[in-house]
């Protein structure tokens, strides 16, 4: 058994060579037999649906690496590198997670505690994921068993939310196309809209001097979550703007007083019962 970290790259679904899933995975040995079978976190950084911030990529990874998960970076559909319109992102997002569980065994991975974080429009993806997963029209196409694709629990960073008026305007409109002004459209992306009792537990983290996505946009969202008694925490903090990610020396922050979301996530994860508060 290697005790070095594996990182691989694989395509996810055929003919889209732009969705990609990169794989961190911790070595195991004699001493580190819990390594054997992780929980993992997949990770969706944002960009508008327009590109896929490296920010919010392999420097997330490594931090929850440290921190006993085995981490998975999704590239997604955007308008960089493919077609965004909704819902071809989620369906990127499902092939990701059924990947994951498909090759727990090889992934050094349990599959019943399989998370999610997401930045900004990830934060939007991993919210659908997290309450759109009942998709009938996806698990044919992907060809998966209900509630396969749902998350244990969701991350929620600085995440676009809503589509309506607090909606991250290039967020929404990316994702929509040709359909941005029907407020129907909106509404049908508006995740605050969509809680319902088969919604996965929820950490949300924002800053309230967030001129880019507004913070009413988690405020939205966590009344929504309450309102149907599933299981949150939502840190919010007065300074740090849009897009802080680590919000440490790594990724080129300083703002000392946002950088604890990332233990207070990890050990929210860890509080985390698959089957009972999830």
């Amino acid at each position: 058994m290697s005790t070095e970290t594996v990182v691989q790259t694989i395509n996810l679904i055929e003919g889209r060579p732009n969705v990609t899933l990169t794989s961190y995975i911790a070595g195991a040995s004699p001493d580190l037999p819990f390594n054997e079978k992780r929980k993992a976190i997949l990770i969706i950084p944002g960009g508008a649906y327009a590109y896929c911030s490296d920010r919010e990529a392999e420097p997330i990874a490594h931090v929850y690496l440290a921190m006993g998960f085995n981490a998975f970076v999704l590239r997604y559909s955007v308008y960089r590198t493919g077609d965004p319109a909704w819902p071809n992102p989620l369906i990127d997002a499902s092939a990701a997670m059924k990947y994951i569980r498909d090759h727990a065994q090889t992934l050094h991975v349990d599959p019943d505690y399989v998370f999610v974080i997401g930045f900004s429009a990830g934060g939007h993806l991993a919210a659908a994921l997290g309450t759109l997963w009942d998709n009938d029209e996806i698990e044919k196409q992907l060809g998966f068993t209900k509630g396969y694709n749902r998350p244990t629990g969701m991350v929620l960073a600085y995440a676009v939310l809503s589509g309506l008026e607090y909606a991250h305007r290039g967020s929404i409109d990316n994702i929509l196309k040709e359909r941005r002004e029907d407020d129907e459209a909106r509404r049908s992306v508006s995740l605050e809209l969509h809680v319902s009792e088969k919604t996965c537990p929820a950490f949300l983290w924002s800053t309230v001097t967030d001129t880019t996505v507004p913070v009413q946009n988690s405020l939205l969202f966590a009344k929504a979550l309450s309102d149907h008694k599933i299981p949150y925490e939502m840190h919010l903090y007065p300074e740090g703007g849009h897009g802080a990610s680590l919000g440490n020396a790594i990724v080129g922050s300083h703002l000392p007083g946002i950088a604890s979301w990332v233990t207070d996530s990890a050990r929210w994860m860890h509080s985390i019962r698959a089957g009972k508060e999830s």
